[in-house]
C-alpha cells in the first residue's frame, strides 16, 4: 500500500472543557487518561492529544501532573504524545512550561485570536463565549520554544485567515517543519461543512501534512470528506462525544474504532506509529 494510502489518526483523549456531567467517560487522572490512551492506540491511534487535567478533572498546567500523564502513557504503549498550548487567561510562559521541561514529539499551536463560543439554538443564546488570545507575539515565542527544544508544532487553523497565517511565519524561517490541523465547528470560526474543508484545505503548503478536527456529531461528515481528499483525521472525547445521534461513545477507543473502519472503507489503512513518523517527518 502507497504510503499516500495511509491515514494517520490522532485521538483527542479529555480536553479541557468537557466533564463527567456531559460524558461519564472523560479521563481525568493521569491513570485514566493514559487508560485511555492505550484504548486508542489499540483500536488504530497513532496520535494521542492531550490536555491536563487534576485529579479531580479541573484544568491543569503543572509541569507534575503533564510528567506523570507522560510517563504512565510511555508505560503502556509506543503512542505519538502530543501535548496542548491552548487556553484562556493563562501566560505564555506556563503554557509553554511542560513544552520544555518534558519535550514531547508533537504540541498544538493555535493560530491566531478569535471569538470562541458555543450556541444553544434551543436556548436562542451563547452556552459560553470567550475570547480566545493568540496574537502573533505569542505564537512566534511558542515557535521559538518548540524549535529549541526539538517538538513539532501541529498548527490548529479555525478559520482560512489562520491558515493563511502560516505564510509570514515561514518566510521568517520560524515555521519549516510542521502540521496543520484544520478545525471546523467552533462558533467564531469555519462552520463544520464539507464545502468549507475542501476549500481550506487547498491552502495548507504544498508537502505539509494536515488532518481536520470536527466538532460535535459533524465530525463524521468531516472525516468522510477529509478522508476522500486525503488528509489526516482526529476524533475523540474532546471533540465528540458520539458514535452515531444518540449512541454515546464508552470512551476514545470506540470513536477510533469507527474512524478506523471508514478509513478501510475507502480503501486508506490507518498508519502504524512508525508509518506516521515517517508521514508527519518526525525525528
Amino acid at each position: 500500500m502507497a504510503s499516500s494510502d495511509k491515514v494517520v489518526i490522532t485521538a483527542a483523549l479529555t480536553g479541557v472543557a468537557a466533564n463527567r456531567d456531559q460524558c461519564k467517560y472523560i479521563p481525568y487522572t493521569p491513570q485514566e487518561i493514559a487508560d485511555e490512551a492505550l484504548r486508542a492506540y489499540n483500536a488504530g491511534a497513532a496520535i494521542v492529544h492531550i490536555h491536563g487535567r487534576e485529579y479531580d478533572g479541573t484544568p491543569s498546567w503543572r509541569v507534575e501532573i503533564f510528567r506523570e500523564i507522560m510517563q504512565e502513557v510511555r508505560k503502556r504503549c509506543p503512542v505519538i504524545i502530543n501535548f496542548s498550548t491552548g487556553a484562556v487567561g493563562v501566560d505564555r510562559d506556563t503554557r509553554m512550561g511542560h513544552i520544555r521541561e518534558l519535550r514531547p514529539e508533537i504540541a498544538a499551536l493555535n493560530m491566531g485570536t478569535m471569538n470562541y463560543a458555543k450556541y444553544s439554538q434551543r436556548r436562542k443564546s451563547f452556552v459560553f463565549s470567550v475570547v480566545f488570545q493568540n496574537p502573533f507575539d505569542d505564537i512566534m515565542f511558542f515557535l521559538d520554544t518548540m524549535k529549541q527544544n526539538g517538538v513539532k508544532p501541529e498548527c490548529e487553523c479555525f478559520d482560512l485567515g489562520q491558515a493563511e497565517s502560516i505564510v509570514p511565519l515561514m518566510d521568517m524561517g520560524l515555521l519549516e517543519s510542521f502540521q496543520m490541523s484544520l478545525i471546523m465547528g467552533v462558533v467564531g470560526g469555519m462552520r463544520a461543512t464539507a464545502r468549507n474543508l475542501a476549500h481550506v484545505s487547498t491552502v495548507v503548503p504544498s508537502g505539509i501534512a494536515w488532518q481536520v478536527i470536527g466538532l460535535s456529531q459533524e465530525q463524521w461528515l468531516l472525516i468522510a470528506t477529509a478522508l476522500a481528499l486525503g488528509g489526516n483525521i482526529r476524533v475523540g472525547l474532546e471533540d465528540n462525544f458520539y458514535l452515531s445521534p444518540g449512541e454515546m461513545a464508552e470512551g476514545n477507543g470506540p470513536l477510533v474504532e469507527k474512524a478506523a473502519r471508514m478509513a478501510r472503507d475507502v480503501g486508506r489503512e490507518p498508519a502504524t506509529v512508525e508509518e506516521a513518523r515517517a508521514i508527519l517527518k518526525l525525528g
